[in-house]
């Protein structure tokens, strides 16, 4: 800089970047210039449009390492892989690699739909009785609910089979954030208050998600080095590491001895898990669930999950009605809800094709009145054989308990491929027990199933089985080419999550952000009708009128969900607000 010169007017300060004019009445103060403003963080944006590829989860860091991976060349399973490992840094009380979950792809090399079951299973020991007389909170927080994990032989099959990279690779964006840490935000901070209680109870829970007694403030960087370290074993050995390896044997040994904090008073049961357990696990590949409606295809999860043939069922039963509004989808979801109660669950013979026919949703369709129906709603009889109107006569399961979290993701990449893809550790939190040294949550999958006695329940506990989910991966086409992907977590509202979306974009014609955005209701043949406030103040009179009882749920699900608009552009949707808000990113915002 030189100067300052008077020039008989005016003050003048010159520095190689600027020329500053100041009136010469004016005292002259030299100033340093100021620093520039830190920059902000990113921040979420939850509509993305775009070319070459497109993705939306709950988390920014995740969407980020999906798009890295698609812009560097990798396809639609590579890239949810990578994102699947970090929510497991970054939402580690919804997923993480001592998971499960489920993926819906669509190969568009192959124009086929494949899904892929990652759901944890039973250990062998685990008997129809196991659970009965223990409290469903008891149950969650102990070693006796971990199922064997799902997650990594997911990925590895995912990878194998319809990927182009290897595991290891797909793991680096995950080990970086785990390494360099990742910033809480409001949502992750009030998820580690809600679970302090019993995070204290472990040792290294504790160590891990309490530092210092308490949650980590919002705004400060939260930092995971063991599951950093862990992820790069995984990455140098493989999958048989967890699969009967030394991670697998420390998964066994904190299963079977939880790191209670000394003094602890509570009673935490030893789980049933072994090593040959792990050994024994492999992920599958499934025949999708498929319905038409209105002239379109809709794939989804099937049994173990219900997500697809509940979804489904629900949508065949709204298609055989001569006009769709919110009572008619309260309705269909109840009598769907009736009959996966009845039927769906990791057992043989689930009258799937049934359940998904359009004689049985006829069936179903006329006992949808001018009113709500009497609580509960019968299941249906599923035998092929179907008259105009029959009266139900068997018995309503209750809705079993199901931890509200788990997260979703929707991937696309330019060649075409599609996954919608859950992946959870069951609550929030999982059974709330880290594995020492791993920086890993374990799952508590196992209190998906009933806790009995019901000795006609699909959904008992049984040696190597899988616990009934609610998950609901789901992809639309229209003339054999995809045209939407959706799915949500939230426990048992999941499914009515993805048929409210679907109903909102296909029979109320709402925007895809709109369908998202709009205020939920579900109903899965309680009672009530749980709906969020803005539902109620929208909608409470005119429902309540045709005798639908209702309950405040303050928020229902978190869905991710793309639109194909054609010529190559998408649209990636994800939360506006719910749970803090999603994360949708497209590879490029225009053609170039």
């Amino acid at each position: 800089m030189r100067g300052p010169y008077h020039d008989g007017r005016t003050w003048v300060i010159v520095d190689t970047m600027r020329r500053v004019i100041v009136p010469a009445a004016t005292a002259l103060v030299l100033l340093v210039p100021a620093a520039p403003a830190p920059a902000k963080p990113p921040q979420k944006v939850p509509v993305a449009e775009g070319y070459g590829g497109a993705v939306a989860t709950v988390d920014l860091d995740a969407s980020r390492a999906a798009v890295s991976v698609l812009r560097k060349g990798g396809n639609a399973m590579d890239a949810a892989v990578a994102a699947g490992a970090v929510l497991g840094v970054t939402e580690p009380y919804s997923s993480g690699l001592a998971g499960g979950g489920f993926m819906v792809y669509y190969d568009a090399g192959k124009r086929k739909v494949f899904t892929i079951d990652g759901r944890e299973t039973a250990p062998r020991a685990m008997t129809p009785t196991t659970l009965e007389g223990i409290p469903f909170e008891e149950g969650v927080t102990s070693g006796l609910s971990a199922g064997v994990p799902g997650t990594v032989a997911n990925w590895d099959l995912a990878l194998r089979r319809f990927g182009t990279i290897s595991l290891a690779k797909a793991l680096r964006p995950a080990i970086d954030v785990a390494s360099k840490g990742f910033v809480v935000d409001q949502t992750f901070h009030d998820q580690t208050a809600a679970n302090a209680d019993r995070f204290k109870d472990f040792t290294s829970t504790a160590e891990l998600y309490l530092p210092n007694g308490a949650p980590p403030p919002v705004g400060s960087t939260f930092r995971n080095p063991d599951l950093a370290a862990t992820y790069r074993e995984l990455a140098r050995r493989g999958p048989r590491w967890l699969y009967g390896g030394r991670l697998g044997k420390e998964i066994v040994a904190t299963v079977k001895r939880p790191p209670v904090t000394p003094g602890s008073t509570r009673n935490v049961r030893p789980g049933l898990m072994e090593l040959s357990d792990l050994r024994a696990y492999r992920a599958l590949l499934r025949e999708p669930t498929k319905v038409s409606y209105r002239g379109m295809d809709v794939y989804g999860m099937a049994p173990p999950s219900s997500g697809g043939s509940t979804v489904g069922e629900a949508l065949n039963i709204l298609e055989a009605l001569p006009e769709v509004g919110l009572h008619e989808y309260l309705e269909a979801s109840r009598l769907a809800f009736a009959d996966r109660g009845a039927y769906v669950g990791d057992i043989p013979g689930v009258p799937l094709k049934q359940l998904l026919s359009d004689g049985f949703a006829k069936e179903r369709a006329c006992q949808v009145g001018d009113a709500a129906m009497a609580h509960p709603a019968a299941p249906g009889d599923p035998d092929g054989s179907y008259e105009p109107c029959p009266r139900p006569t068997g018995s309503a399961a209750p809705v079993a308990k199901e931890g509200p979290e788990t997260t979703h993701m929707v991937v696309a990449d330019r060649w075409g491929n599609v996954v919608a893809y859950n992946l959870t550790i069951e609550s929030t939190g999982g059974n709330g027990i880290v594995v020492p040294g791993r920086g890993v949550l374990l799952n508590n999958e196992l209190t998906d199933f009933t806790f009995g006695p019901a000795p006609d329940d699909p959904n008992l506990p049984g040696p190597g089985k899988r616990p009934r989910s609610s998950m609901a991966p789901t992809l639309v086409f229209d003339h054999g080419r995809p045209v939407l992907a959706a799915g949500s977590p939230g426990g048992s509202t999941i499914i009515t999550t993805v048929l409210q979306i679907l109903v909102n974009r296909y029979e109320f014609g709402m925007s895809l952000p709109d369908a998202l955005a709009a205020p939920r209701a579900t109903q899965r043949n309680t009672e009530q009708t749980q709906a969020e406030q803005a539902f109620l103040d929208e909608h409470r009179a005119e429902l309540e009128a045709k005798g639908h009882a209702f309950a405040l749920n303050p928020e229902i699900g978190a869905a991710t969900a793309l639109e194909f608009l054609g010529r190559g552009r998408v649209q990636a949707v994800a939360e506006p607000s719910r749970r803090g808000g999603g994360s949708a990113m497209v590879v490029d915002p225009a053609r170039r």
